[in-house]
């Protein structure tokens, strides 16, 4: 009988596919001398700004600084400290940024599939802004929600996307600032940190350039920072821009079969109906009874696994002053069911089977 040895993630083997590519890329910047805000960086940004069908892209040196360029920015709007919606299940750089930007925070409950839902939001509270996050690649409102979204966005609200999980889904971008990020265990990745913002406002996409570059450029920020992507991190995601097509394929094929292979046990997909078309399989999440069980026997058939996340944001030591749902929560139930299998294109057929066989085997 075959052993199997399956990390959570496929970075070393897709390193190996397109070691050569990646190391003339590294080449061909190191040659140049251009080390930073070169040719590399604009090409990048150019493409990340047409597949998102934004007027701008602005890369940055995280997922985290994204969110904090855009809480930086939104703030200017307000005399007074604002207040953010977010989501109660994510993870804690969604609401860190909030934080460090000086804005106070309500968490609101999410639905079954870890997303925002508008119905959770205390009738009479008053609020200026709203961060949607697409959770494991899922679209930011689902289904579910659709009945409450009117109600949401018909007020004067700042709608931002934390799309750090799902922004190479099919869904288009719906607030005035989209957060993304590239860190080894996003969908694609750099060798280390990196991130963005996508938009359409103009002077906003000025605001990031400046706030990247300590205040290089006509706009002039409070507390700039240095938080550029490298030419070598852009010249090596421009490379991986040719195969994330194919590789957003074999995620979908292998979402599909699991899918399909679950539907007659006790674990429920995370992944639906109601938003597959849209989603971007950045992870394949289950729902399952005594989930930190199941964790233990897959490991022990050679399947690592992860738990995102074992604390809902409201849990967590720094942020537990401010207000959010109680622990019977749909997102605090959550937080205790959900486990993560390994989901990329490098898993091969047989993988992608053992895993499936070995999940039925333990929670049918």
């Amino acid at each position: 009988m075959k052993t199997y040895q399956i990390p959570f993630t496929g970075l070393q083997r897709q390193y190996n596919l397109h070691r050569e590519e990646i190391l003339n890329a590294t080449d061909q910047v190191l040659q140049s001398g251009q080390y930073m805000s070169g040719q590399y960086t604009a090409q990048f940004e150019a493409w990340l700004a047409q597949r998102n069908m934004t007027r701008y892209a602005v890369t940055c040196h995280s997922g985290t600084h994204a969110l904090e360029i855009i809480a930086e920015y939104w703030k200017l709007d307000h005399d007074r400290q604002p207040t953010v919606l977010i989501p109660n299940l994510s993870f804690v750089a969604t609401a860190n940024a909030f934080v460090r930007a000086g804005w106070d925070i309500h968490f609101i409950d999410t639905d079954i599939n870890g997303i925002f839902e508008p119905r959770h939001i205390p009738e009479h509270l008053d609020y200026q802004a709203v961060v949607l996050v697409g959770l494991y690649g899922a679209d930011l409102v689902n289904a579910s929600s659709m009945r409450n979204w009117n109600n949401l966005i018909n007020r004067p609200t700042t709608i931002i996307e934390d799309g750090a999980q799902n922004w190479l889904g099919d869904a288009q971008r719906i607030g005035v600032a989209t957060a993304i990020s590239f860190d080894p265990m996003k969908n694609l990745a750099c060798y280390g940190n990196g991130g963005a913002v996508l938009t359409n406002n103009e002077h906003f996409a000025g605001f990031a350039r400046s706030w990247r570059e300590h205040n290089k450029g006509e706009y002039k920020v409070e507390a700039p920072s240095n938080s550029r992507m490298s030419e070598i991190d852009c010249a090596t995601m421009m490379v991986k821009t040719k195969y994330i097509d194919q590789w957003q394929q074999r995620r979908r094929e292998i979402a599909a079969y699991w899918q399909q292979q679950f539907k007659n046990t006790s674990a429920r997909c995370l992944i639906t109906q109601d938003n597959e078309r849209n989603h971007a399989f950045h992870k394949f999440v289950i729902d399952v009874d005594y989930r930190n069980h199941l964790q233990s026997q897959l490991a022990e058939d050679g399947i690592t696994t992860k738990i995102h996340y074992e604390q809902v944001l409201n849990a967590v030591g720094s942020l537990r002053g401010y207000p959010g749902p109680n622990m019977m929560s749909v997102s605090s139930s959550l937080s205790c069911r959900v486990l993560s299998l390994p989901i990329y294109p490098e898993l091969t057929d047989a993988e992608v089977e053992h895993i499936a066989n070995r999940v039925q085997a333990h929670v049918s």
